[in-house]
């Protein structure tokens, strides 16, 4: 029996990101993470800023993924992302200097400090990206 892949197309506003047949795709939506195999149940989800991990013949693409929405089918992902980024295309000096902001800002706002609280999440994915 072959292999069963699905095709993946990710599409960012300025390019289209990723465009392929893989093994195994995984990503963070608003209700947690979501890890998808073809023959995946038909669905649409909302996607939430976390680490994207593209599988295909064994090996493995990570990329920061900010917000979107992403269309499932049984053979196929459309992703429609606010943004996202390939560890080598972050810059790590400005991740951290949005980080410090961030949680500044946090500081400063209190409770009322949710696009803070968005701006760090993302920052501390890039670094954590580029880490690894």
């Amino acid at each position: 029996m072959a292999d069963l892949k699905m095709k993946v197309e990710i599409i960012a506003p300025d390019r289209v990101f990723y465009e392929g047949d893989v093994d195994f795709i995984e990503f963070n939506t608003i209700e947690g993470i979501i890890g998808v195999y073809p023959r995946h149940i038909p669905t649409t989800v909302v996607l939430a800023p976390g680490i994207l991990k593209i599988v295909s013949g064994g090996e493995t693409k990570e990329a920061a993924l900010h917000s979107g929405f992403a269309e499932i089918l049984g053979d196929s992902i459309k992703m429609l992302a606010e943004s996202v980024e390939w560890p080598e295309e972050i810059d790590v000096r400005r991740a951290e200097e949005a980080k410090i902001r961030a949680e500044r800002r946090i500081k400063e706002a209190g409770s009322d400090s949710n696009r803070a609280e968005l701006a760090l999440k993302r920052a501390v994915i890039r670094l954590a990206l580029t880490k690894k």
